[in-house]
């Protein structure tokens, strides 16, 4: 079906760099087609230096908001005139809103896709101890999101020290440690997850010693090109319960979709079908 793009038509999308890989238009399309709304969701993919000024040109409402994806994460909240609660916490932005009297309102609904993909796989945050695997904006979010959530101690583990440290001098429960103490913090972990973009495509594979983490631990990857990972296969090769990226992908779509087109998504459209089959066709 081919979309006609008119002087009315409502514009949101998503911005990274690279940012062809990304799913979420496939998403938040299928979702407009189905309500009926004259609007179109896109990607964009300014330099590293140039998200300020993309944001500066979109300011106004002529575009309605941006999904924001690595590596502007951070960024995205100190280009923003103000912020949610949960961006704040989060240190970090994957939604920017653009209002009619030209700011900017920066965002987080990656804590809620997060979330909802740990509790698909049988995994309760109150009180327990979780290994986060990077120190990013997808890490900053994820710290933010699991104590909110009840987690009592999140220990981050990132190949440059200071940065891990970055993120734990933000919260209280949360403590940094190097690569080499990466079997020391899996041993006791409830969950394990990896917000780094190791193991995507085109990116070396995240090797952890999972030997070192309790059976009942859930694995999760937030990388969903490809959706099953070389840490995923390997942590469901040894029986633990896994959480995709793709299940993390659609938790924060819902919310980015609500906030941006005020109202909720379409139920009767299978995103996540659409999603698998655009990911098998593309190998």
């Amino acid at each position: 079906m081919t979309r006609q793009i008119t002087a009315q038509t409502r514009i949101a999308g998503v911005v990274g760099a690279p940012v062809r890989h990304s799913l979420s238009p496939l998403i938040h399309n299928a979702w407009i087609q189905a309500a009926g709304l004259d609007a179109v969701y896109l990607a964009f993919a300014p330099d590293r230096e140039g998200l300020k000024r993309l944001v500066d040109g979109f300011r106004g409402g002529v575009v309605l908001g941006l999904n924001v994806t690595v590596p502007f994460k951070e960024e995205a909240l100190a280009v923003a005139d103000r912020a949610t609660d949960e961006a704040r916490a989060s240190g970090a932005a994957n939604l920017l809103l653009f209002h009619a009297d030209g700011t900017v309102e920066a965002g987080s609904t990656d804590g809620e896709g997060l979330l909802l993909a740990l509790g698909g796989a049988g995994f309760d945050p109150v009180g327990a101890r979780v290994a986060l695997i990077g120190a990013g904006g997808a890490a900053r979010g994820a710290v933010a999101a699991l104590l909110a959530a009840g987690a009592a101690r999140i220990d981050v583990v990132n190949r440059t020290l200071e940065r891990a440290q970055a993120v734990a001098a933000q919260h209280p429960h949360v403590f940094a440690h190097g690569w080499g103490e990466a079997a020391a913090v899996l041993e006791g972990a409830h969950a394990v997850i990896n917000a780094t973009t190791l193991g995507m495509e085109g990116q070396p594979s995240l090797e952890l010693p999972l030997d070192a983490a309790s059976k009942t631990a859930v694995v999760m990857d937030m990388v969903y090109r490809p959706l099953k990972t070389d840490l995923l296969r390997e942590a469901a090769r040894r029986g633990h319960p896994v959480a995709d990226g793709l299940s993390m992908l659609i938790g924060q779509a819902v919310p980015s979709f609500e906030a941006m087109f005020v109202r909720p998504p379409p139920p009767e459209v299978d995103v996540r079908t659409l999603c698998e089959q655009a990911l098998s066709t593309s190998r």
